[in-house]
């Protein structure tokens, strides 16, 4: 049977706006957009006029305000894929117990292989529902369990807390695989954004420990240093979904002390040494600032001799792999999904 999506009434809203004919969606986006060599997808272009105008997008928020937010565009960005058998359940943490929901797709084989999932949001919001119709999606695609994590987030619980979670959780599935149904010893970490920071620091403790380090890890634009150097940062700063100023107000809460900017467990490209770890996949967008960061730690794990497949979305923006209203961006996110199915399999 063909795989459906159930899509919410404001997602079938938007997608009918994005499906206005080219000419009319140009003039109500603006002139075409191009920077370093790239032209923005015009649909993407709509959705960030649009929210501009209602409203919907800006930086002068507070931590309660930004975490709507982020519920409200998960209402509108992913469908949710049926076929997908969802449970949730509460595991021990380092401070209590950690809600994490398990994805599995009807008709999988006996004993599939599992992968962690960290939701992103800048380690201040996001959650279990946040990243929903991804981890559906995610196991449809794959055929792995997908464990998807609410850790701790700041700034009630700055760093270590979301890094000491997901290693806790890392650590309880590969304990619990009898518990899981699923193959002992095969798990893999994905993540975007924070989560993808998150996923790539869990492949880097875990290496050389008596937990199994992941057979895969598949990273979406993540972050992985917190100076915010890198020339992408400034082309983007501003008028591409993620800002920079933005990205400082996440990182004031997540990393309130400087020091800590410079930690392996906060920015996983400072680690000198990256060989020996799992097979990757990276992703970024053209129009993110985060697209340098994230090419460069591909760059620095083949260098390590890490077995590494990028790709750029040059058209798109921080987020992508949520916006599934877009006319391809379910095609786009079961593209990133079949790269991190691919890397289990041979794991």
């Amino acid at each position: 049977m063909a795989p459906r999506d159930r899509a919410t009434v404001p997602t079938r809203l938007v997608r009918r706006l994005l499906a206005l004919p080219d000419p009319v969606l140009r003039r109500l986006a603006g002139a075409p957009v191009v920077r370093d060599g790239r032209a923005l997808d015009l649909r993407v272009q709509a959705i960030i006029t649009f929210g501009e105008r209602l409203g919907l997008t800006g930086d002068e928020l507070d931590v309660a305000a930004r975490r709507k937010q982020m519920a409200d565009a998960t209402k509108v960005g992913m469908p949710r894929r049926t076929g997908v058998h969802v449970v949730d359940r509460r595991i021990p943490g380092p401070a209590g117990e950690i809600p994490v929901r398990v994805y599995r797709r009807f008709g999988t084989a006996p004993r599939p292989r599992t992968v962690m999932y960290l939701h992103g949001g800048g380690w201040v919001t996001g959650d279990l529902d946040s990243h929903d119709g991804s981890c559906r999606l995610l196991a449809d695609v794959t055929g792995c369990v997908v464990v998807a994590v609410d850790y701790r987030l700041a700034p009630e619980h700055p760093f270590p807390a979301a890094v000491d979670d997901s290693l806790a959780a890392y650590r309880w599935i590969h304990d619990h695989a009898d518990d899981l149904g699923v193959e002992p010893g095969k798990v893999g970490v994905m993540g975007d954004s924070a989560g993808g920071n998150l996923a790539a620091v869990v492949a880097q403790v875990t290496r050389g420990t008596e937990v199994p380090a992941p057979v895969a890890q598949c990273l979406v634009y993540p972050a992985t240093e917190m100076h915010f150097t890198a020339p992408s940062h400034d082309l983007f700063a501003t008028g591409f979904m993620l800002t920079r100023a933005s990205m400082e107000w996440f990182r004031a809460h997540y990393l309130p002390d400087p020091a800590d900017w410079d930690s392996p467990l906060a920015a996983p490209s400072v680690t000198d040494d990256l060989s020996g770890l799992a097979p990757a996949a990276v992703f970024t967008a053209g129009f993110d600032p985060l697209r340098d960061d994230g090419r460069a730690y591909a760059d620095a794990l083949a260098a390590a001799g890490v077995p590494v497949q990028y790709r750029c979305y040059d058209d798109l923006v921080h987020g992508f792999f949520g916006m599934g209203v877009l006319p391809d961006g379910m095609d786009i996110a079961t593209e990133v999904c079949a790269a991190m199915g691919a890397l289990m399999a041979d794991g």
